[in-house]
């Protein structure tokens, strides 16, 4: 990543903090992190941000939402003036860099294209990030402990789980979704805050696993292919621990494609 700085009145190190705020919300990380920060160039109390993303075929409302995200972060700091954020390399950069630049919001950028609200999207996967880190504390626990039954699991309380990287993150994304944080909170619950029966905990497991691996696997696969996709883009991504595979650097074996004829 490029910074450039010419007279400063807004600190590199509070343009950072400002981006490692906005999350990719179906990989569940700052963007920072993932290596989509491009380029940051800071001009007296302008800022200038280019993002780019693994494909020119990412979900447009995924890359406007990250786009718009950094924007309005940036555009909060003290002291700042102007805010450009552009996206580079995207199939709709053109379109969604004129409606950031008109601050014309995901309906007025996209009109009749736009299905949804983002706030509906930015839910969807508030829960899911939610769900995904119950059961990395959960299966951990239960690795930890060979005598916790799966039946006992429905009945883990937020006091149950040991301190560390994985129960700050529960209790982050319970926050976000506005669940409760104190101790004797049940840990396995919906988005809602309700538990689940006893007979009912396996299969619920069962399914935040899934919404876990998929995550993971989502993640870790966008991060190999910007890697594949700018050299060095390595270099600006922070290693994820959740679901790395102990080969997670790996290249892409090219594949050759058999014309048919029919």
């Amino acid at each position: 990543m490029t910074v450039l700085a010419s007279e400063q009145t807004v600190s590199r190190a509070a343009v950072r903090r400002a981006l490692d705020t906005v999350i990719d919300p179906e990989l569940d990380e700052p963007v920072t992190d993932l290596g989509f920060v491009r380029s940051v160039e800071v001009d007296g109390s302008d800022v200038t941000v280019h993002l780019r993303l693994p494909t020119s075929f990412c979900s447009p409302n995924f890359a406007y939402l990250m786009a718009s995200d950094a924007k309005d972060a940036l555009t909060a700091l003290d002291g700042v003036g102007r805010v450009v954020v552009e996206l580079d390399d995207h199939h709709d950069s053109a379109l969604i860099n004129a409606g950031l630049a008109a601050d014309a919001g995901y309906v007025g950028t996209f009109g009749h294209e736009a299905e949804s609200s983002l706030e509906d999207l930015r839910w969807t996967f508030r829960r899911k990030a939610h769900t995904a880190a119950a059961e990395r504390c959960l299966t951990d626990l239960l690795r930890a402990d060979p005598s916790l039954d799966l039946s006992q699991v429905g009945e883990v309380r937020l006091r149950d789980l040991p301190p560390g990287r994985t129960t700050d993150a529960l209790l982050r994304r319970r926050a976000a979704l506005g669940l409760p944080d104190d101790p004797d909170a049940v840990v396995l619950v919906d988005h809602r805050g309700t538990g689940y029966a006893t007979d009912d905990v396996p299969l619920a497991l069962r399914r935040a696993r899934a919404t876990r691996i998929s995550i993971d696997g989502n993640a870790h696969f966008c991060r190999g292919l910007l890697r594949t996709r700018y050299d060095g883009a390595g270099a600006d991504q922070v290693f994820r621990p959740d679901g790395a595979e102990p080969a997670d650097h790996h290249h892409l074996i090219p594949l050759t494609l058999k014309e048919t004829h029919t």
